[in-house]
């Protein structure tokens, strides 16, 4: 009786309408995916965002909370991301924890919804490049077109976006001319650019509608952290310029040794996290590895240049191939390439006082004092006679003014006991022809 009251509820309760079922049956089914946003966008970013947001979907996430604390970043590697939050079939929500600077700022407006904690900033996008100077007005202008597409996509003043861009743009009682637009929460509040501030996550979360939903928080794999590391362009540049001064080192030395390990080292984080954050593929390692071992033979094997060209090709060609664009990657590689020189310099002043200086360079003379006797003088032995000790075939021994020397025929056999004489020296080469007795 009592199975039969209970499949006849299980019945009932399926056939009711939605608003008849309890909010907490609805509320246990949902699933919040929050993904933490901290550090620099650069390119490894990328990869951990795409893998979460996979992951989001697989979990059957109704919604996804991108939570922000970035000092900004790259630009492309922030267009890449932004496609990726256009294109996500769960709705995307920044919650800017701490602050979302630069393209932080342009992240947190490509989402569904911007959303910011008591306290926390948002702004600051000036473009800049990697020296730190203001790019030119081409790329000013695009990079403040594309601040105006997010921030009108999702409702926004497209002109605070600008500001955050442009110093020279004014809006009262928000910008002065001349300054860079940052906004706190509150003011962000004050002027509608924040959809709401709240404290905790519990908070936001409550307010939209999700109070007793399971909670996923995404966390980054060790590989994805070292990616990250890796391939920020400092870090990048640090073990290409590394890896190619310890390979200049490797090549002017003879075997394998420390520098030798070291440029494989510094080469494989490099190209590994590169790989891992999904900018490179195999191929790049197997032109690497080419150009070192095209390297290699021209250092053994001398060509005039031309193996070990190729082989500097290959190797310019595996990094540039790395980076996101190959103005990134040239310039890259010619700031490693200027650094990596610097660093061959005074690696060979130190190795000048250490006995690794004698793998590069000779340290000592074959003296007398040290006991060598160099090659004795033979041209004085020019046209005298001597006579075979040994039949020569065509080289053997003579003796001749009385001291034995080694001799090579013109070409012809001589027996032994046959009077000779000494056609011509070269070096301590000494020709010899028989020397035919007159009658008498």
């Amino acid at each position: 009786m009592k199975i039969f009251f209970v499949l006849a509820l299980i019945v009932l309760l399926s056939g009711l309408p939605a608003w008849a079922v309890p909010n907490s049956l609805i509320a246990a089914e949902h699933v919040v995916y929050v993904i933490p946003l901290t550090g620099p966008i650069e390119p490894g970013l990328h990869s951990f965002l795409e893998r979460s947001f996979q992951d989001a979907e697989r979990a059957g996430a109704q919604i996804i909370i991108l939570e922000l604390n970035t000092p900004g970043g790259r630009v492309d590697s922030a267009s890449d991301i932004r496609d990726l939050i256009f294109d996500s079939p769960v709705s995307i929500y920044a919650y800017v924890r701490y602050s979302a600077i630069s393209a932080g700022a342009f992240l947190a407006l490509a989402c569904q919804a911007l959303y910011m904690a008591p306290g926390s900033s948002i702004g600051a996008a000036e473009l800049r490049n990697i020296t730190g100077e203001v790019v030119g007005e081409k790329e000013i202008s695009y990079w403040e077109s594309q601040m105006r597409t997010v921030a009108e996509r999702q409702g926004k003043d497209p002109q605070v976006a600008a500001a955050m861009v442009r110093r020279e743009i004014e809006i009262e009682g928000i910008v002065a001319a001349g300054e860079l637009l940052t906004l706190t929460s509150a003011e962000a509040e004050e002027i509608g650019f924040t959809d709401g501030i709240f404290s905790t996550r519990a908070d936001l979360l409550a307010h939209l509608g999700y109070k007793d939903a399971s909670v996923i928080v995404a966390e980054q794999s060790p590989a994805e952290r070292l990616a990250r590391f890796i391939t920020h362009p400092t870090v990048a540049t640090l073990l290409v310029t590394i890896g190619l001064a310890a390979l200049m080192i490797e090549v002017m030395t003879a075997g394998f040794g420390l520098a030798g390990l070291i440029s494989v080292l510094a080469f494989g984080l490099f190209f590994g996290g590169h790989i891992i954050a999904g900018l490179a593929g195999m191929e790049v390692i197997f032109l690497f590895i080419l150009g070192v071992v095209l390297l290699l033979v021209e250092a053994v094997f001398p060509s005039f240049g031309i193996i070990g060209l190729i082989g500097v090709t290959a190797i310019v060609s595996s990094v540039v191939l790395t980076a996101s664009t190959a103005e990134e990657g040239l310039r890259l590689l010619a700031t490693a390439a200027l650094f990596s020189v610097l660093i061959l310099l005074l690696a060979l002043r130190f190795l000048k006082r250490t006995g690794l200086w004698s793998q590069l360079v000779l340290q000592f003379s074959e003296t007398k004092a040290q006991g060598y006797v160099g090659p004795a003088d033979m041209t004085n032995l020019l046209g005298e006679v001597g006579v075979a000790l040994t039949p020569l075939r065509p080289s053997g021994t003579a003796v001749i003014n009385g001291e034995r020397a080694d001799v090579v025929s013109e070409g012809g056999f001589i027996a032994q006991e046959a009077a000779v004489i000494v056609t011509a020296v070269e070096g301590t080469r000494v020709v010899v022809r028989e020397k035919k007795m007159s009658g008498g």
